[in-house]
């Protein structure tokens, strides 16, 4: 058995033991549209990240037997054409919930709490010429006791639920498929979310119903002192108006750490804002923790021994 992973260097420094022990297994750092054209010539079984899986490329592929993704969502793969040719698409699910989780609290900590300020205060030596023990110049506030509304409450967001509980936080939560399916916390209109919630945290997949779903609009229904945080995907956001938003107070600032196009083009309005202190970015790394990159390994490898049957 042949396997190519096509663009091996997203996964970082991560074993691909598992996979070298199925089969022939051959590494490919990255591959334009070309290049893997010609690289899935002879194989049996394709791996991939972000590279497009068209027609194209599956009809460059005469061996092929088995599509795995190292993600949740196949959106870069034409799934009816390979369901056509009799060629299965196996996805990885709930690798990466506990690293998702864990990086949207990065994000909200250090928003609410001005962690980038207090610790430029004092590798800037501002702390040690200002003559006081503290620095009281940024107003912080605590979570206990706030509002955090969740877009989207799978595994991923009801975990940030848990975890906002343990901070003392009050949850709610929009249900991008229209059925308030969890009894635990109040269901409410995104309007409702919006405008009662001191952090808005996004956790739905991208579809039809959650494309461009925040925009100027709702943006404006939000609490001035309330923050956003987007570990979704970038499209739900419409990103020109979170940018514009934030610049001018509407919202208190926001986490992102996905994006329309990746990489960030160097034009985008992100790194226009006038005000990019009330920002935080990441780049696409909420699901890559080393833990979470090592159970993907072990779930496509699950997926590979499975076979094509």
């Amino acid at each position: 058995m042949k396997i190519a992973f096509l663009d091996a260097a997203t996964m970082g420094n991560v074993s691909f033991e598992p996979f070298e022990a199925l089969g022939e297994f051959i590494r490919y750092e990255h591959s334009t549209p070309e290049e893997a054209r010609q690289r899935v010539r002879d194989i049996d079984v394709l791996l991939i990240n972000k590279v497009l899986v068209d027609k194209e490329l599956i009809d460059s592929a005469p061996n092929l037997k088995l599509i795995c993704i190292a993600a949740t969502g196949v959106n870069n793969i034409d799934v009816e054409y390979a369901a056509s040719k009799g060629i299965p698409v196996r996805n990885a699910v709930g690798y990466s919930t506990d690293s998702v989780v864990q990086a949207t609290f990065m994000h909200i900590l250090s928003l609410v709490g001005g962690g980038p300020y207090f610790d430029n205060s004092v590798k800037s030596g501002s702390y040690s010429r200002s003559g006081m023990f503290t620095d009281p110049n940024w107003n912080w506030w605590e979570l206990a006791g706030k509002t955090i509304g969740i877009i989207g409450l799978g595994n991923i967001g009801r975990k940030v639920a848990k975890i906002a509980e343990a901070f003392g936080m009050k949850v709610c939560y929009f249900s991008t498929s229209g059925t308030g399916h969890c009894k635990d916390y109040p269901s409410l209109s995104l309007e409702e979310l919006l405008s009662v919630s001191d952090i808005v945290s996004i956790h739905a997949p991208l579809n039809d119903r959650t494309k461009n779903l925040i925009g100027r609009e709702q943006l404006s229904l939000m609490k001035p002192s309330a923050y956003l945080v987007n570990v979704g995907r970038g499209a739900i956001v419409v990103e020109e108006d979170l940018a514009a938003a934030v610049d001018d107070g509407v919202i208190a600032g926001a986490g992102v750490d996905v994006f329309v196009t990746e990489p960030l083009p160097e034009d985008h309005c992100y790194l226009k804002m006038k005000h990019p202190e009330r920002m935080r970015f990441a780049p696409h790394v909420a699901w890559a923790s080393i833990e979470a990159r090592a159970r993907l390994v072990g779930i496509m490898a699950e997926n590979v021994a499975k076979g094509w049957e």
